[in-house]
């Protein structure tokens, strides 16, 4: 199996940095993907790192996932309260997956409060900033 461990990105994600600071912070996606390499590379796994703003984007690559990597992170964002697509991609893998969220989902909106992806992660992450990633490739890590 793979040495790799699969990070997603949804929509705006590619604007940390600039968007809503005072929730998401400061960090840009390409700092939060800096701490996850080291971090990967420090547990002895690569990382293969990408963002999209469009929905077919992540499904094909979720699809593609069994065949690359032995874990999947994702941040779908504002997908992950929406998209069935994502929803019925993730029930085809057998890899472990981490669901990640920079903000608490559980404190905002009431509409943020139920993800599609929740049911078939292996486990969710939210409120802890980017730190959320790092924990997520640990928790990966230790389960593989």
């Amino acid at each position: 199996m793979p040495k790799t461990i699969l990070v997603l990105n949804g929509p705006n994600l590619n604007m940390l940095g600039k968007r809503e600071p005072g929730i998401y912070g400061v960090k840009t996606l390409a700092d939060i993907e800096a701490d996850c390499r080291a971090e990967a590379e420090r547990l002895g796994f690569d990382i293969d790192f990408r963002q999209s703003n469009m929905e077919g984007d992540l499904v094909t690559w979720i699809q593609e996932a069994p065949d690359m990597a032995a874990g999947l992170i994702i941040n779908p964002a504002g997908y992950g309260h929406t998209s069935i697509a994502i929803h019925d991609a993730l029930r085809l893998l057998s890899i472990p997956i981490a669901e990640v969220h920079l903000s608490n989902i559980h404190a905002r909106e009431e509409f943020r409060h139920k993800t599609m992806v929740a049911p078939v992660a292996t486990g969710v992450i939210c409120g802890f900033g980017p730190i959320g990633y790092i924990l997520a490739i640990q928790a990966l890590a230790a389960r593989l």
